[in-house]
């Protein structure tokens, strides 16, 4: 045997061992994920496209979700989704859900009988410092079709009894002023309702004799809880609610838009701040043995702020239910999930609690 023949047989030999013993092709590994999303009214069209994106792949496992308003709309179809058919289900029931409400004006108090679509809902909206009458008088049939569309969409007993994510759903006590978070546990029909309560649009809702009212106004979302709750190393934010205004509001709607937008921010604010209080303290003392403190190190916190996302969000109308509108909201929220996919998870919030990615 030639030279060239021996070289030829030991390099066949070495490749016939080398495919023997080359190890498994590992699969990409599962990262878990928790979402705090929060209200914003047809803002959520946005969150609809984040979550739509994050579905589409299927090396995430979201854990938990706390929801406000939108949020916890949002959250609730999508749990409901998953837990009837996995999450093709989900991303149709997110759709679904968008299309009826674009359909029978589900942000409204009235229906399509009484007024022209969304016209009645955003006058009242915008209109709210010149408003002389509350809810209970100017809808005493407490009408709103949100209640029928999840009604129908969604079997709040089979999400009770095993719902596929952790679910923590934000309402404000009207007589206490403090938030009650529903759990998917407790999670009923009145319960989502709550959550969305606008009490300038609807009355107040009644859940174990208590009444509630948006939870926008004390938690949006809640972050505390759900870090206690979730075991995921990594919070995605997805976040409405304008934090910057564009422009000095001088008219009293203008007013009164940026008045709700600081509100509806405030609580997201408190909680942030919280967090890096309790990163700073426990980074400090003993309290790193405690298992509060041991998460907080862990974890990896970051944001999707729609205003980034979608230029004139500022000037948008957040009652307004036009589709081609909500089909614009969604497809920026699934661009800035694909971005931030894209960046392995992205870069983590700049808390000094948290761990940086």
């Amino acid at each position: 045997m030639n030279a060239m023949a021996v070289r030829q047989s030991m390099s066949e030999t070495f490749r016939h061992w080398a495919d023997r013993w080359r190890a498994p092709a590992r699969p990409r590994p599962v990262r878990r994920l928790s979402l705090a999303l929060q209200g914003g009214g047809s803002y959520g069209a946005f969150t609809w496209g984040v979550l739509d994106r994050l579905l589409e792949d299927d090396d995430i496992l979201i854990d938990a979700v706390s929801g406000t308003s939108a949020g916890a709309v949002n959250a609730v179809v999508m749990a409901s989704g998953l837990a009837r058919g996995g999450r093709a289900a989900a991303r149709e029931a997110l759709t679904r859900f968008w299309r009826q409400a674009s359909t029978r004006g589900s942000l409204s108090p009235v229906t399509e009988s009484f007024m022209p679509p969304f016209a009645g809902a955003a006058r009242m909206a915008f209109d709210l410092s010149s408003r002389l009458f509350s809810p209970y008088q100017t809808n005493p049939l407490d009408l709103n079709p949100l209640r029928d569309i999840l009604a129908e969409a969604i079997d709040f007993e089979a999400l009770r009894r095993r719902s596929p994510v952790r679910l923590l759903i934000a309402a404000t006590h009207v007589n206490e002023g403090h938030t009650r978070t529903f759990t998917e546990r407790d999670l009923t029909l009145n319960a989502v309702l709550a959550s969305t309560c606008l009490p300038l649009l609807h009355r107040a809702v009644e859940v174990d004799g208590e009444w509630y009212w948006d939870g926008g106004y004390t938690a949006n979302p809640p972050l505390l809880a759900l870090i206690a709750t979730s075991r995921a190393p990594d919070l995605l934010i997805v976040q409405l609610t304008p934090m910057r205004g564009t422009e000095l509001p001088t008219t009293s709607p203008q007013i009164v838009r940026r008045l709700n937008q600081i509100s509806f921010n405030a609580p997201l604010l408190r909680e942030l701040d919280a967090l890096a209080t309790l990163g700073s303290l426990y980074g400090r003392t003993l309290a790193l043995l405690s298992p509060m403190a041991r998460r907080l190190r862990r974890l990896r916190l970051h944001r999707i702020a729609a205003e980034n996302e979608f230029a004139e969000l500022d000037r948008a109308n957040p009652m307004s239910l036009d589709w081609p509108f909500l089909v614009r909201l969604r497809d920026a929220g699934r661009a800035a999930a694909d971005d931030w996919l894209a960046q392995s998870f992205g870069d983590a919030v700049e808390t000094p609690s948290l761990a940086a990615t």
